[in-house]
């Protein structure tokens, strides 16, 4: 209970700084210093080791390799909760799973239902499906007592969920052509990895060396290099003949400050810088940000909360305790806040092209926005009991 209250604290904590990201992005992009803003993001960054060269934008980078970080977070966290945490059990998964899995089916369906007939703009059917943790806890933690911590516990535990699903779609749907020397290579690294959990080895070093080498075959094989920290961290290990160290749990809490409080702001500073110049209210409602709005706003509820009523209803699952229906509904909605998440599938589903003229991501901001408006008045004014 104390590692997930301090894992809250520091989410909801990293919630506020994303906000001021997002505002610092947004004045910076709109105002006299967009050139200064666009220039920043183009920034050229090259790495070269004889004939390899990875020469990218610094924003690729980011999108890349910072948020390869976060993911190899996400995949400890993932492995943690699996093996000894809230995701341990049936009983303990099931209501989380069902929303979860609501959660991604309803919006996707919403935005399909928007853009059936065109290809391009179905490859953006994902985005709709994620929750931004950090966001979503940041909202609770401005109503303190009002949510009791079932809740919060519920809510950590769908969006950890939620991220696995995110993995999942990214590694089936947002693949491009593979190469196989890189494939090959990157098959030896995870060989590798595997041997030294088996060996039981202890040691940061040649999990983080053999991990980089991952990575590097990972975004030269087509498969989005985000996916190569979610491997790395299934081969951590959780326990040792020392009871009392944990690689992996050292390892996640080394990370979180670093992922809370400078990778996920830097992403949404180079991310949610939308340029609202070009943005007239006939795009806002063409098909792609529709789609995406109503599917944050709508889809995500709808999915969660409906899901759950049914698991419940079915006694599959139980209600948290000391929560109610309201209460419950409120954090459905909270789930509805896409941002961070959603800006980066995005990014991935167009190519970060500004075909649809940064509608798409204001989309997500406005969706978003609503989201975690309507989910804070409704959990502000509900009664406890």
């Amino acid at each position: 209970m104390k590692f997930i209250e301090e894992f809250m604290k520091k989410e909801s904590s990293s919630g506020i700084l994303l906000i001021i990201a997002t505002i610092a992005a947004l004045i910076l992009q709109n105002g006299p210093l967009s050139n200064f803003y666009a220039s920043f993001l183009h920034t050229p960054v090259e790495i070269r080791f004889g004939d390899l060269q990875i020469a990218k934008p610094l924003l690729l980078w980011v999108n890349d390799g910072l948020m390869a970080v976060f993911f190899f977070l996400v995949g400890l966290e993932i492995k943690r909760e699996v093996i000894e945490g809230d995701l341990s059990s049936i009983k303990q998964i099931a209501l989380p799973a069902v929303a979860a899995l609501g959660g991604m089916i309803v919006p996707a369906l919403i935005f399909i239902a928007f853009n059936k007939g065109e290809s391009f703009a179905l490859n953006g059917w994902a985005i709709p499906t994620a929750t931004d943790i950090a966001f979503a806890l940041g909202v609770l933690s401005l109503l303190g007592s009002r949510v009791p911590t079932s809740l919060k516990i519920f809510l950590t535990a769908l969006a950890i969920i939620d991220d696995l699903g995110a993995i999942i779609i990214i590694a089936l749907f947002y693949t491009d052509e593979l190469s196989t020397v890189s494939i090959a290579i990157a098959s030896l690294a995870l060989i590798a990895l595997f041997i030294l959990n088996k060996k039981g080895v202890q040691r940061k070093a040649p999990y983080i060396l053999i991990g980089i080498i991952l990575w590097v075959s990972v975004l030269k094989s087509g498969v989005h290099a985000t996916l190569a920290g979610v491997a790395l961290a299934f081969f951590i290990p959780l326990k040792s003949k020392n009871k009392d160290y944990s690689m992996l749990k050292e390892m996640e809490k080394d990370l979180h400050s670093w992922v809370a409080f400078f990778i996920l702001p830097l992403f949404a500073f180079v991310n949610a810088g939308v340029d609202l110049k070009n943005i007239s209210i006939n795009e806002l409602f063409t098909s792609v940000p529709l789609g995406i709005m109503l599917g944050l706003f709508l889809g995500k509820q709808i999915g969660v909360f409906g899901f759950s009523y049914i698991a419940i209803k079915l006694k599959l699952a139980k209600l948290p305790e000391k929560s109610n229906w309201i209460k419950f509904y409120g954090v459905s909605v909270l789930t509805g806040i896409g941002f961070t998440m959603s800006l980066f599938i995005d990014s991935l589903a167009f190519d970060d092209t500004q075909i649809y003229h940064y509608a798409d991501k204001l989309a997500i901001l406005l969706g978003s926005f609503l989201s975690a408006t309507v989910g804070y008045m409704i959990l502000r004014f509900s009664k406890n009991s």
